[in-house]
């Protein structure tokens, strides 16, 4: 659980050196993603640098929290799984702040998260997997005081959220099989990490093994690294 106050002796903003516009409605933002998949948060970094924003980013609620005592970010994005707890008590502190808060956005792949991301204190919610860069951008402008008049923005095919560097996808393969190689205990964890990843690379037979005992998840944990050192397509993504 963090600390009663993230934000004791935060920096202030950064200067805004250029304006919002309809093609960069995030200019001069900085975005803190509390993630712990570094494939998720590629995403989220290629999404916000097509918007104009610039992203942090802390993989646990200990380094979110340390990094609020010396930044203060514009926007803050909550996943719920991190490795040493739910996201859902960050949220609360951070949307008990007062007027000093940054604009607190949810994020989680589960069925029925949202409701439990609004009644911690969200301002909004973003569904995981993100696939689309329309839906990242109206759910965060329908918040931003002032730039409500660059109005919604659907996402044609082209203009679609680009893939993050399967580089990335890779990493977040290594770390589950690592976590359950060590057997410390935290399965239920790396279940929900895994699945995480098997919705959005649209791996289906990952979530299934994801969601079963971890003896079927080994190897095909094991499968998909294999293929991806080889360079070989093993799904949709």
């Amino acid at each position: 659980m963090p600390p009663e106050s993230p934000l004791p002796d935060a920096s202030p903003p950064l200067v805004m050196h250029h304006p919002p516009s309809a093609d960069r409605p995030l200019a001069g933002l900085t975005v803190l993603a509390v993630e712990d998949s570094r494939f998720a948060c590629e995403a989220l970094r290629l999404m916000c640098n097509r918007l104009g924003a610039r992203l942090r980013r802390a993989e646990t609620l200990v380094a979110a929290t340390a990094h609020l005592r010396t930044y203060r970010p514009d926007v803050v994005l909550v996943d719920l799984g991190l490795p040493d707890g739910s996201g859902l008590g960050l949220i609360a502190s951070l949307a008990a702040l007062g007027p000093s808060k940054p604009l607190v956005i949810g994020m989680s792949g589960e069925d029925g998260a949202q409701a439990a991301v609004m009644a911690a204190g969200a301002a909004g919610y973003l569904a995981k997997p993100l696939e689309s860069l329309g839906a990242f951008r109206n759910v965060l402008l329908a918040q931003l005081p002032g730039r409500g008049w660059l109005g919604g923005f659907t996402a044609a095919p082209a203009q679609a959220m680009p893939l993050p560097d399967t580089l990335a996808l890779r990493d977040d393969l290594l770390r589950a099989a690592a976590c359950l190689a060590r057997d410390r205990g935290g399965d239920a964890y790396v279940a929900g990490f895994v699945a995480g990843l098997a919705r959005a690379t649209h791996d289906a037979a990952l979530e299934r093994a994801a969601r079963g005992p971890t003896a079927e998840l080994v190897p095909i944990l094991q499968d998909r690294l294999a293929s991806l050192s080889a360079r070989q397509p093993f799904g949709p993504f």
